[in-house]
């Protein structure tokens, strides 16, 4: 039977409220008072992103995962429809959705992110679609509901599905969530709780000792690795005039997501992700800054 989506995935999305400031605020300073540069509302989350990534780059996808039923929430559903997610298995509360307060340091480009999520839009492991995670080709999970990423990825796993994952932060169902991901791709500060290890090679090969998989960490400026086996592949950071970090580890692993179902070897996939992850960080948005696949080739 023929693949319903390329990929499904499971996991966060936000409305994301993003102010330009000239510095970051400090009390007891001249930056305790701070005029806006500018703002703007922007779509993103964990999971939206790496979708709207991967959409963008040619692939089926869709969205299983909660929104509000507030303005918010369907300014959600309506910008991941327009980049051909589809949001027909996303379930609506009666919730204010996600959203994000995110302070832009307009000089670097970094960033703070304050967000909030209501309880009641946790999603239920009842709620994954088994015969929607079956008939795909690749799964992507966050650890936000981790009850339900771990259903999802039993369902995979199951049908001999490949998992990625977007894991950034640990907590008691860490090592079991990790445990059943094909391929866990981990933020930069999850490593050292994780294994114990502050270089992130040894963290890698710790983590080897008990998974067979392809292992990933992205290094936000610095670049990602990909531990293949015992052979360690290492792409430095691409100097670009960045203007905002927001979303790029999303975008890195849409395009990781792309590069892997088109059959690239992996020091390929890591050298097209993180090209894609760098050219993000040249645009202002989570969702917004999403490239395409002949973007990405250009600087890969």
């Amino acid at each position: 039977m023929a693949a319903m989506f390329d990929v499904v995935g499971v996991g966060a999305n936000s409305v994301d409220y993003v102010y330009r400031l000239p510095e970051y605020p400090r009390p007891d300073s001249s930056a305790s008072k701070l005029q806006i540069r500018s703002h703007l509302i922007s779509c993103g989350g964990q999971v939206a992103t790496a979708l709207a990534t991967c959409a963008a780059m040619g692939l089926k996808t869709t969205y299983v995962g909660a929104v509000g039923n507030d303005e918010n929430g369907r300014r959600m559903r309506g910008e991941l429809a327009a980049r051909g997610v589809d949001v027909s298995h996303a379930v609506t509360r009666d919730a204010v959705n996600p959203y994000a307060v995110i302070l832009l340091d307009e000089r670097q480009g970094e960033r703070i992110v304050l967000w909030d999520r209501s309880p009641a839009l946790a999603l239920r492991p009842d709620e994954i679609p088994r015969d929607v995670i079956t008939s795909a080709r690749l799964l992507h999970v966050d650890d936000v509901d981790e009850d339900a990423s771990i259903r999802a990825v039993g369902y995979a796993r199951e049908a001999g599905i490949p998992v990625t994952s977007d894991i950034e932060r640990v907590t008691e169902r860490t090592a079991e969530l990790m445990a059943a991901v094909t391929i866990p791709i981990l933020g930069e500060h999850v490593l050292e709780p994780l294994t114990g290890e502050r270089d992130f090679e040894r963290g890698l090969r710790a983590l080897r000792r008990t998974h067979a998989g392809l292992l990933c960490v992205t290094l936000g400026s610095h670049g990602a690795m990909l531990l293949e086996g015992d052979r360690l592949h290492h792409v430095l950071g691409i100097r670009v005039p960045v203007t905002d970090t927001t979303g790029a580890g999303d975008v890195f692993r849409g395009a990781f997501i792309a590069a892997l179902l088109r059959g690239d070897a992996p020091e390929a996939v890591l050298r097209f992700a993180n090209a894609a992850a760098a050219l993000s960080c040249t645009r202002t948005g989570a969702i917004a800054s999403v490239p395409t696949t002949a973007e990405v080739e250009s600087r890969a």
